[in-house]
């Protein structure tokens, strides 16, 4: 059964900045990415547990297409996203999410 994926508010932020910073790039690569985070988020939901732990119970899933991880913690009747985080950042930005 899917549960349904809820963005945190840092989260949110993190996406909507991403999707703006890639549409100014070039027209149409935000959808692009947003298609692609949708399509990931899909998947978690579907399966969470198919993604690898990364620190405590929260897991990982990487974009192919984009250099960016999607943080998740599933929870019994939703997925709560932690971070849409590019691959380059610090990672103690991290710290303090859960």
């Amino acid at each position: 059964m899917s549960r349904t994926s809820v963005l945190g508010r840092v989260a949110r932020r993190e996406f909507d900045e991403a999707v703006a910073w890639y549409e100014a790039r070039q027209t149409g690569l935000g959808l692009k990415f947003k298609d692609d985070v949708e399509g990931v988020l899909a998947r978690i939901s579907a399966n969470p547990e198919h993604f690898a732990k990364f620190r405590g119970d929260i897991r990982r899933a990487v974009l192919r297409r984009f250099p960016y991880s999607i943080d998740s913690l599933p929870e019994p009747n939703r997925i709560v996203v932690l971070a849409v985080f590019h691959a380059k950042r610090d990672p103690r930005f991290l710290e303090g999410r859960v």
